[in-house]
């Protein structure tokens, strides 16, 4: 049989039974989430990046703009860019407010809503990059190998998922906790660091190297803390209802106070408070309260659970 041969063979993918039986798991599938007819469309994650990508022009736009500004044209393409951008992000919350409502047209109260709620955040974005200055400038005193703030806006990845923080945070307070929980992915696929848009996170914040960095929704940080890479700032367990369903919302992620260091691959867990001033060294496992000015080691660590042999 030659090559050729194989042409005119007919292939059966069974397809139409593969349409059908998807179909129908579809149909189950919305029935159990009680939306019987049409879903509402979700907001569009390569929307988002691309009014990501914007924002941090309007943000940065020497650094992370057109190239070639000059004085006289910086206003006028933040002002221009901004309207775009605030556009298009009003279309992205007006998807999460009606798959919220389970509605499919656009009803003038959720117009009005989503209208207003990007108006607020366009609002705080002046006290963004306040704190991202902070930000920068925390990672370029912070890091010996850091030659300019400038190079550590474009280089770090730290950089990169702080600037996707905080303005997720800022809808996620708002009231879009979906559009803000995509905005944290899209850092989270781009830099191995993976921040929930809930937790609070003071000015000075450094990660320095990123990968593997987790920080969960109800993580309390202070000012001028700094963590390294594979840091978790996790929960110690999860409590269940009645009904053995997980309870959402619960404070249940550390509070790190001022001046905090987390050296890499920490793992801290549970609702407990880091003092401040304190340092805890590299690979510690914490489920504790530590008192201001501590300096928490593995061997620290150690020395406790098995003081007496306990623990044994």
């Amino acid at each position: 049989m030659n090559e050729g041969s194989h042409l005119n063979t007919k292939y059966d993918w069974g397809i139409d039974t593969l349409v059908a039986q998807l179909r129908d798991l579809r149909e189950q599938s919305l029935e159990i989430r009680s939306r019987r007819d049409k879903p509402p469309k979700l907001p569009s994650r390569k929307e988002l990046q691309l009014i990501l990508d914007g924002l941090g022009a309007v943000l940065f736009p020497n650094r992370l703009g057109l190239p070639d500004l000059n004085d006289e044209g910086i206003d006028y393409f933040v002002g221009h860019t901004l309207e775009t951008l605030l556009r298009k992000l009003y279309k992205q919350i007006s998807r999460e407010l009606h798959f919220n409502n389970g509605h499919q047209g656009l009803d003038q109260e959720t117009h009005d809503q989503a209208i207003n709620l990007a108006r607020q955040f366009a609002s705080e974005l002046p006290t963004v990059r306040r704190l991202l200055d902070t930000d920068i400038q925390a990672a370029f005193e912070g890091d010996p190998a850091a030659r300019s703030p400038d190079e550590v806006l474009v280089c770090y990845p730290g950089i990169t998922a702080i600037i996707h923080h905080r303005l997720a945070h800022i809808l996620y307070q708002l009231g879009a906790p979906l559009v803000a929980r995509v905005i944290a992915e899209i850092a989270h696929s781009a830099t191995g660091i993976d921040i929930h848009p809930g937790a609070q996170i003071g000015e000075s914040f450094f990660i320095d190297h990123g990968t593997g960095v987790v920080i969960g929704e109800t993580a309390v940080i202070g000012r001028h803390v700094r963590v390294y890479q594979a840091v978790t700032l996790g929960a110690k367990r999860f409590l269940k209802d009645d009904n053995g369903l997980l309870v959402k919302g619960n404070a249940r992620h550390p509070i790190v106070e001022d001046d905090v260091v987390i050296y890499a691959g920490a793992t801290i867990l549970g609702r407990i408070t880091i003092g401040h001033g304190s340092t805890i060294g590299g690979n510690v496992w914490l489920t504790h309260s530590v008192a201001p000015g501590s300096n928490i080691t593995q061997a620290h660590v150690r020395g406790e659970l098995f003081h007496g042999g306990a623990g044994i």
